[in-house]
This record gives structure tokens, C-alpha cells and sequence, in this order.
């Protein structure tokens, strides 16, 4: 059993609404066993991992799990479930799990979820499997690990983990935005994160935002220039000075009261500080500890305070206290630190809201201070401190005080981080207590300003040894958004079978229109604000994300396609407005979709994922599309269900209308907006852009579920026809349905690539041409099905006399010659009279239909890629050709296409 591939789904997905990652198995040997088959395994796999016996499984009540081991269940899995509690065994709180068959025998996808904030690239998920497959193979062949071995894995799993998750204060702020509905998207593994969308988005990484300070980070970062800056404005510091040589730092001993401080004029975190000194050996000693700069200060009593200050207001205050021990008569103080390190609150560095208190040389010192060793053994109550500093980093603990600061603290505080320019900063203050007023002006200085900390750790104010907690990544996240902004701009979401490029194209035209700078993303690229940043099939979560985060973007349209959703899930929690196109047909045989169900199944997620009060915008046309009303998580009666159709008496429309519903329907030649009774036309067919005089019947379809969308999020009726009238499709939305001139012949390019989108196309060209005039160069992706394939066919012999075949460049996993090969097959099985012809390459099947084709004919072009497309047909002379391209003698559309104006209806009732 081995694990094949892995990926990760970064968003919500066709499993579940939050990240997961999918293990594709292949069980080897053990394809075909269960474990009913293999004598002792389940007894001997429970005994390795008890936990198992809870598992619910399929039955919904502990146990189920142990029931489908004994009465027989495949390996992979008994793999899911081991890996979940190997998570939780190691606290990675993950419940969620599925196996499902991957189509070839003893595979088998295993799905389980990950935690919502974990890294993308995270190594921990495929750790956890590996070790559940080592676990379960030894199981299955002997005793299974020992304790220890076990014990031992989980060990290193569970630092792994922890290495790998945000720290407390970075975890307060993910929690307190998601809180308030505000979108995270951490960056790899740090601790950076991006807070919101487009133009409103924030970034922060840890307690720093991008609104901090550049030259108060520097101010803070050193420590002398800290001290005079606020020594120079009056505030209280302790008297010292900044030590270059070691001959600085004994000079300023001799200049200051004894005893001194000296510590890093850049140091963070505690680190190389040095109390108590009041010797020229000890000030020496510690100068060299410091190994650079170093800053000598008088060392004041009293108390050792931090004050958190986020946007000018004191939002948290905490006594620190260092690390120290607390005799019992009995044990060692090695002993005593042992028993504290098995607290689970401490862990190593700042991965937990406690430290671990580490015995070193700075430990043998203030032991030594007091007379002990780590040996010593102290009686009983006795407390014994290990650290001269307080710091949490070095094992100190916390007292909550934020309710007894006093006024005069709390503006003193304030001074400190205008004078600073931090928007967050944590003051450390030496008082004799933080609850009374302060000495104004007195000599000697006894009280004071310590140092100024940019990016100050949360974790003494999120969880204080002592006192009540409180939540400051809240604090910070209401300063990044005030005034309860969630942080997000509209989003729609669109996707669908056919037409999805041009919806998502036209929806970011009509929203621009409106003043909204619009971020895109398609299958031809990534647009931001009009300018195209990358080319590329941009229809994945990476790509949305791209979007959101950029700080230009105020709407974003993404096209959201089915490979993206499938292989990485989708790349945004929550769209405005989503729209579904059609269903038919494609791509099927690809990514486990073996249905047009299976195709439904997927694309419903972008409907799943419209946030309640959201709308929805639906084909009324298309019965798969349909059902996705039906489905328990899209709740309709939680967003507003918009369809659209062609066909004003669609009976789905005429009932959802009837109860007052929304809807946009071509109407006697005209695009309409529908409202209960009341009817606003917009525009006619004729006059839309790509339309053809109205002879492409499928634009109309594609216009009304963009201006349904753009309605959705405020697009003004009265502004609609000008805005669709300014579209142009050859610049805006080239290489679908984008007609050339070449002489006295048409060139008609397009996209499609399935059965419904050629039907589509060649109806148009019908319309236009007659059915008989029509030649054809086409090329279809070799990672269709062979019967998708043979569909495609069916409908080009359908539809016409004489067709070019060449394959694409991509072959897509076919060998040479065979897409068009079993093309050809089909097509004069289908039409035996047919003129087939197959070509060598796009440049050779262009030149050739062209040479097949007479003046007043049209030549359709099905290409791959449009760019050579494009430059080729440039190449050969031919010019874009606008207007609509009708014979003389053959009309546009059906008569009842050129009715008059429909009458607005009033509100009935």
C-alpha cells in the first residue's frame, strides 16, 4: 500500500466547505482484502490505537467504526480513520473523512480535512498518512508497534504540527476576523496573513499590520535611541546610556547608582539581559554576553508591567512575572522545572501561550545569586527564580491588570506610541504598582518607561496565568476594520458548461460601467482593471485569489471552472452573486466525473457557496440546472433565486414569476427584465454585441445572465443598453464567435468544443448562411471521452457538407491522428457524402477550408489556442469584419424575432 499522489483543496469543495487534502491509495496486495479476511486484525489494531473504538463512521454512534472492521471493510479505509486519529492524537483537530474508489482496482482517493489556517504546502497532512499506512501494514502484519515506537512518531508529528501552525497572537487575530465574517488567507507557512479582498483588503503579520510603522519599528528595534527619543520629550526612563566597548559600559557603572542593567541595544525577546549587576567583573561579563552594542541602565524596583496599545487605546495590561519555581521540601529544582514543563500549556518557542523554562548558564547565574544549584532542593513554599527578566520567551508567566490601570498609565501609554508612530506597541513599564497615580518630575527616577516593543507578542494578555483573558487579536482586528467592516467587495462567481468566458466577460463590462474597478479571472487570463496580468486557464483558486488580494480591485468576476474546484477547490469561502450557465455534456471520463449527475454534483458548490442573502442566478432553460434548486445546501429560501431564459413561457419561470420572483427573458426579440407581473425592456437582440442581429440565439442567453448578475450587485437598468451597446467582442471577448473578412469569404472563430456549444455555433451559422454554405477547420481536445468525441461529430456531419480536420498541438494523452481519425470515422458514418479532408496542423486546415470555400460562404474555425489562430489568419489578409454579416436575400432570425417593443407592464396588486 503506497500513497500515488496528493493534493491539497484550499477552500471549500465538492466534499465539504472547508480545506481538505486527498490521498489517491493504491492498496497493492491488499486490493481486494478486507479486513474480516485477515485473522486478529481488527483486535490487534484497536489495542495499537484505542481511540479507534469512538469512530462513528457510516452508523453515526462510537463504535460503528469497530462494526465495519469486524464485519469487513477495504484498507484504504481503515487508512482514513487511522490517519484522523493520529491527527487528534497529536491535537490537530480534524474530523472529517471519505473514501471513495478512484476507477482503477485497489485505488482508492481517501479525503480528510485539514485545519481551516494550516499551511497549503503544510508536509503535515502526507505525514500523517504515511504513518497511518506504516501503522496499519505493520498491524496487518504481526503485532503492530510498540508503545514506545509509537509514541516516539507521535512525538515527532505532533512538533511538526506545531511548527508548522500560527502562533497564539497571529491565531488570535485569524480567529477574531473570522469572527466577524472577514476572509484570511494565510501565506504559506508563515505568519503573514491577508485580511479581506480587493481594495478593503489588510495584511498583518503577527501583531503588525501594514499600516505599522516603518521608522517606529527602527525606533523601537533600538534601544538607545528609544530611551532619548522619549527621555527628550519627558517621559520617565531609566538613566543609562548606549556602550559601544566594554570601557563605555564600565564608565556608565561608574556614572550610575548601582545596581545596573545591561542588555542588547537591538535584542528582542529577553535574550543576553543581565539584572542585578553592580561589579565591574559582572558589567564586563555581560558586555561580552552581549557580543555588540549594548545599553547600560540604572535598574529601577517596583513591578515589571506590559500595557498593549492598539490605535492609541489601551486595550490590555499585564503583570509579568519570571520564570520561577516553587519549592516543596522534596525535589530538586531541576526536579521542580520538570514538573512545571509537563504543564500543556508550555511548549518550545511561541507555539503555546506558555514557554518552557529552559536550565542554562543564565539559570546557574540567579541560582548562584541565591545560593543554589540545580541540585539544590528548596523547602517548602519557598519560591526560587530561574530568569531576571519576565519575559513569556523565556518561560515567564502573566497576570491580568488591564482594570486597574491608572488614568495617568493609560496616558502615558498613549504619549508613548505618538511619540514612537506605532499603531500597536507593547510598553514595558517598571512601577511600584500600575493602579496608582504617577510621580510627576521627581529625581531620582524610581519608575519608568523600560523599553517600547514593536510586533509585541499577545499571549501574557490571550491566556495570563492568572486573571481573565483577553481577546486583543479582536482589539486589532476592529482597528484594521472599524466600523464592523467584514473587509470584502462583491464577488460573483460564475460557471457552467458553455458560455462561462463570455458571461464572466461581459458581467466585469457592465460592473465598469458602473465606476467599480474590476478584477477578472478567465480561461484565457487574469485582467485587473482592464489590463491583463497573466495569460493563462485562470480559473482555479489560485487565480481568484490573485483577484481578491489585489488592493486595486473593487469587484472581482471569477470564471470558475470544473478542473479548478476539483483539484484545488475554490479559492474564496463566500461569492455575492453566483451564476450557473448551463450543464451539459463535457469533460467527462476526467477527474473521477463519469455523469452529467457527477458534472452537476460539481458545479453546484459554486451555488452551495452564495452567501445567505446572496443571489443565484440559474438557466431556466436547462434541466440540470434546475435541480440545482432542489439541493438542500443551495436553500433557496436563504438567497435570491434569479433565473433567465429564452423562452418567456418556461414554466419554471412563469411560476417563479407568479410568486413575485425575479427573472430576465428574451421576450418577443427583446432582452427583458421581469418582476412579478411588471416587465422593463432593456434592449433588443438585434443590437447586442456578438449577437449577429439576434441570429446567435446562445449570446442571448449569455447576455441575460450577465445583466442579471450586474443588476444583482446595483447595475442601473436605464445604464444597461449603452453599456452593452460599448461591447465590443472582438477586443473584449476574442476568439468566441469573432467573425473575420477574407476576400468574399467569411471566417467565423470559436471556442467550442463540445456537442452543445457546436450545435450552437453552427445553428448561428445556419441562420446566417444557410446550412449548405458552411465549410469547417476543426480541431477537438484529445481528453474528451470517445463517445463526448463521437457526440461532437455527430453534430459537425449534422450541421455540414465539407470539414477540415487537424489535431491539436496538445494531443492530451492520444496518440497522433487519433482524435481526428475517430472524428472522421464517425462524421461519414453519420453523412457518407460528406467532404472530409484531414490536415496537418492549424495553419494547413485554415488554408485549406478556405480553399474549399466559395465567395459568399462562410468558414468556421475551431481552434486550441487563439493567439496563433489570431496572428495566422492576420497573416493570410483577413480583417475583423463587425456588423452583421447577412447575405443578401437570407434573413437574420426567425419573423417572430422582429416584433415590436413589448409593452411595460404594470404591478399587479
Amino acid at each position: 500500500m503506497k500513497i500515488e499522489s496528493l493534493r491539497r483543496l484550499r477552500g471549500p469543495n465538492v466534499y465539504l466547505s472547508r480545506p481538505a487534502v486527498v490521498a489517491r491509495l493504491c492498496l497493492g496486495d491488499l486490493a481486494g482484502v478486507e479486513t474480516a479476511d485477515v485473522t486478529g486484525f481488527t483486535e490487534r489494531l484497536l489495542r495499537a490505537v484505542p481511540g479507534l473504538t469512538e469512530h462513528h463512521c457510516a452508523a453515526g454512534t462510537p463504535g460503528g467504526f469497530v462494526s465495519r472492521l469486524r464485519g469487513g471493510t477495504y484498507f484504504g479505509h481503515v487508512t482514513e480513520h487511522v490517519a484522523i486519529e493520529l491527527s487528534q492524537l497529536i491535537g490537530r483537530d480534524v474530523s472529517f473523512g471519505r473514501t471513495v474508489g478512484a476507477g482503477g482496482t485497489g485505488e482508492y482517493d481517501v479525503i480528510l480535512e485539514c485545519p481551516v489556517d494550516e499551511s497549503p504546502e503544510s508536509p503535515v497532512p502526507g505525514e500523517l498518512f504515511r504513518a497511518a499506512i506504516d501503522l496499519v501494514l505493520e498491524v496487518h502484519g504481526g503485532a503492530g508497534p510498540s508503545a514506545a515506537v509509537l509514541s516516539h512518531r507521535l512525538a515527532g508529528l505532533a512538533e511538526l504540527a506545531e511548527r508548522e501552525a500560527t502562533g497564539p497572537s497571529t491565531r488570535s487575530i485569524i480567529a477574531a476576523a473570522r469572527r466577524r465574517g472577514i476572509p484570511v488567507e494565510r501565506f504559506d507557512d508563515l505568519s503573514l496573513v491577508r485580511l479581506g479582498w480587493g481594495h478593503r483588503r489588510r495584511l498583518a503579520w503577527a501583531a503588525m499590520t501594514d499600516r505599522t510603522s516603518a521608522v517606529g519599528v527602527d525606533i523601537a528595534g533600538d534601544k538607545h535611541v528609544t530611551r532619548r527619543l522619549l527621555d527628550e520629550a519627558g517621559v520617565p526612563v531609566a538613566p543609562g546610556g548606549a556602550a559601544a566597548t566594554v570601557e563605555d559600559a564600565l564608565r556608565l557603572l561608574a556614572e550610575l547608582e548601582a545596581p545596573v542593567v545591561v542588555k542588547p541595544r537591538h535584542g528582542r525577546q529577553g535574550r543576553d539581559v543581565a539584572l542585578h549587576l553592580s561589579t565591574p567583573d559582572e558589567v564586563a561579563g555581560a558586555f561580552a554576553a552581549v557580543g555588540g552594542e549594548a545599553v547600560v541602565e540604572q535598574q529601577l524596583d517596583g513591578r515589571d508591567y506590559r500595557v498593549l496599545v492598539v490605535s492609541g487605546e489601551v486595550v490590555a495590561a499585564a503583570e509579568r512575572v519570571a520564570a520561577h519555581v516553587t519549592g516543596d521540601g522534596v525535589a530538586t529544582v531541576a526536579e521542580l522545572v520538570e514538573r512545571v514543563n509537563a504543564d500543556p500549556r508550555r511548549g518550545p518557542g511561541h507555539s503555546r501561550v506558555l514557554t518552557r523554562i529552559d536550565l542554562d548558564d543564565t539559570t546557574d547565574r540567579v541560582l548562584r545569586r541565591a545560593g543554589l544549584t540545580r541540585e539544590s532542593v528548596p523547602d517548602d513554599g519557598v519560591p526560587v527564580r530561574l530568569r531576571d527578566t519576565a519575559n513569556l520567551s523565556t518561560g515567564g508567566t502573566s497576570r491580568d491588570v488591564t482594570d486597574q490601570v491608572h488614568p495617568d498609565v493609560t496616558r502615558l501609554c498613549q504619549r508613548i506610541v505618538a511619540l514612537t508612530g506605532l499603531d500597536i506597541a507593547g510598553i514595558d513599564l517598571r512601577l511600584p504598582d500600575i493602579g496608582a497615580p504617577l510621580q510627576p518630575g521627581g529625581e531620582p527616577v524610581t519608575a519608568g518607561v523600560i523599553e517600547v516593543n514593536a510586533v509585541p507578542g499577545l499571549r501574557m494578555h490571550l491566556a495570563p496565568a492568572h486573571g481573565r483573558p483577553r481577546d486583543v487579536g479582536d482589539a486589532i482586528v476592529r482597528a484594521m476594520f472599524p466600523g464592523g467592516s467584514d473587509g470584502r467587495i462583491p464577488a460573483v462567481a460564475v460557471t457552467g458548461t458553455n458560455g462561462k468566458t463570455t458571461v464572466t466577460r461581459l458581467i466585469a463590462h457592465l460592473l465598469t460601467g458602473s465606476g467599480m474597478r474590476a478584477g477578472v479571472t478567465s480561461s484565457d487570463g487574469v485582467v485587473i482593471d482592464g489590463r491583463t496580468v497573466q495569460v493563462a486557464d485562470a480559473t482555479g483558486p489560485r487565480s481568484a485569489q490573485m483577484v481578491l488580494g489585489d488592493p486595486h480591485v473593487e469587484v472581482a468576476v471569477l470564471e470558475t471552472a470544473r478542473g479548478g474546484l476539483l483539484r484545488r477547490g475554490l479559492g474564496y469561502d463566500w461569492s455575492d452573486v453566483g451564476v450557473v450557465t448551463n450543464i451539459t455534456a463535457d469533460h467527462l471520463g476526467q477527474d473521477g466525473l463519469d455523469s452529467i449527475e457527477d458534472l452537476a454534483h460539481v458545479k453546484a458548490v459554486v451555488a452551495e457557496r452564495v452567501r445567505d442573502g446572496g443571489t443565484l442566478v440559474l438557466n431556466a432553460d436547462d434541466p440540470w440546472v434546475r435541480s440545482l434548486a432542489d439541493r438542500p445546501r443551495v436553500r433557496a429560501d436563504r438567497k435570491r433565486l434569479v433565473w433567465f431564459s429564452l423562452d418567456p413561457e418556461n414554466p419554471v419561470l412563469t411560476e417563479h414569476l407568479s410568486r413575485g420572483g425575479a427573472a430576465y427573458v428574451l421576450h418577443d426579440g427583446w432582452l427583458v427584465q421581469a418582476t412579478g407581473a411588471r416587465r422593463m425592456p432593456l434592449l433588443r437582440l438585434a443590437e447586442v454585441p456578438g449577437a449577429y442581429g439576434g441570429a446567435a440565439l446562445h449570446v442571448a442567453a449569455n447576455t441575460l445572465a450577465a445583466i442579471a448578475a450586474a443588476r444583482a450587485l446595483g447595475a442601473r437598468p436605464e445604464n444597461l443598453a449603452d453599456r452593452l451597446s460599448e461591447f465590443d467582442p472582438g477586443v473584449a471577448n476574442p476568439g468566441r464567435g469573432t467573425l473575420f473578412r477574407l476576400g468574399d469569404v467569411a471566417v467565423f472563430v470559436d471556442y467550442a468544443h463540445n456537442p452543445a456549444a457546436l450545435a450552437a455555433t453552427l445553428r448561428t451559422l445556419h441562420r446566417l448562411w444557410g446550412p449548405e454554405r458552411c465549410v469547417a477547420a476543426v480541431t477537438l481536445p484529445g481528453d474528451r471521452r470517445d463517445d463526448l468525441l463521437a457526440a461532437s461529430a455527430q453534430v459537425l456531419a449534422d450541421g455540414l457538407t465539407r470539414v477540415v480536420l487537424y489535431e491539436d498541438t496538445d494531443p492530451r494523452g492520444r496518440a497522433p491522428g487519433e482524435v481526428s481519425g475517430l472524428v472522421e470515422r464517425e462524421m461519414r458514418a453519420r453523412r457518407p457524402q460528406l467532404t472530409a479532408v484531414r490536415a496537418d496542423g492549424y495553419r494547413d486546415a485554415v488554408t485549406e477550408a478556405l480553399r474549399l470555400a466559395v465567395p459568399g460562404e462562410v468558414v468556421l474555425v475551431i481552434y486550441e489556442k487563439w493567439a496563433p489562430i489570431r496572428a495566422w489568419l492576420t497573416e493570410l489578409g483577413a480583417v475583423p469584419a463587425g456588423g452583421t454579416p447577412v447575405r443578401a436575400g437570407v434573413a437574420a432570425l426567425p419573423s417572430r424575432h422582429a416584433a415590436h417593443r413589448p409593452t411595460p407592464a404594470p404591478v399587479r396588486g
